[in-house]
């Protein structure tokens, strides 16, 4: 009996680990920080284009592109995001078969929608088309002593809300451990080091609710939330099983939205 609630344990710690791990790499793939990657044809060649949409620190950021041919010159067309500016135009260099241009620095949050013009034997291409553009938001430089922490500590409470969740499956389940180790790594890395990566970034500590509509302070919030109830059910309901699976739902469906949706955004009318 021992060996196989041992094996059935390990089970379901592997099975937290892959939800936890799909969640977090769709998360990360669908949000607006993500890289632009794509393909065009310009004259019967392939260009494959992968554009920064976040970009950290201080200067100016490099926009890079590789050409498979000198003939094909570039122009970076600009502008700043969610204003009625007019567009800036910015010839490409070459540099070993790379066209580079640069955006010029931001202040933290700012955004700039950026599209690349090219020609070659007089035919023209944009990236990523003549209609749209790639918004990119600057920020801070975060330290990596504040970031990995970060990172590893809310990966790890997601992991604990999904296994939390998948204990409702065991035929005795023991919530106890999981529901604290859940609420631990939520608190420490959604509100101590979350408000630090923001304050970094974005200098601010919180733009979520009260705040703000920042939704990546406020999925971590939601989910805090849901799980404070979860405690209470735990501690109060002759059933709690449903709240501790209702809590464990709650945070994959929050965490399942992009990151970085609804994000700090300057606002330019306020900048001089």
């Amino acid at each position: 009996m021992y060996k196989i609630m041992k094996a059935k344990n390990i089970i379901f710690w592997i099975l937290a680990i892959i939800i936890t791990l799909a969640s977090a790499y769709y998360q990360r793939i669908t949000g607006p920080t993500y890289p632009k990657k794509g393909t065009i044809s310009l004259n019967d060649i392939d260009i494959n284009y992968n554009l920064d949409r976040s970009y950290p620190g201080e200067g100016d950021c490099p926009i890079k592109l590789n050409i498979p041919s000198d003939n094909i010159k570039g122009t970076l067309i600009w502008k700043r995001h969610n204003t009625k500016d007019a567009e800036k135009t910015v010839e490409m260099r070459n540099e070993n078969g790379i066209l580079v241009a640069d955006l010029p620095h931001q202040p933290p949050s700012g955004k700039l929608d950026y599209q690349i013009r090219l020609l070659k034997d007089n035919v023209e291409k944009y990236i990523p088309s003549k209609d749209n553009y790639v918004v990119i938001r600057f920020r801070g430089d975060v330290p990596a002593y504040i970031l990995i922490p970060h990172i590893l500590i809310m990966f790890l409470a997601m992991l604990f809300s999904t296994r939390a969740g998948i204990e409702f499956f065991s035929k005795e389940p023991n919530y106890k451990k999981l529901l604290w180790w859940t609420l631990g790594t939520f608190f420490i890395g959604g509100f101590i080091l979350g408000p630090l990566v923001q304050k970094f970034a974005f200098g601010e500590y919180w733009t979520g609710v009260p705040f703000g509509w920042d939704l990546t302070d406020n999925k971590t919030l939601i989910a805090f939330v849901g799980w404070l109830i979860a405690l209470i059910g735990y501690r109060k309901s002759p059933k709690p099983d449903y709240w501790i699976l209702g809590a464990a739902l709650l945070t994959l469906v929050v965490f399942l939205i992009p990151h970085s949706v609804l994000g700090s955004e300057l606002d330019y009318s306020k900048v001089n």
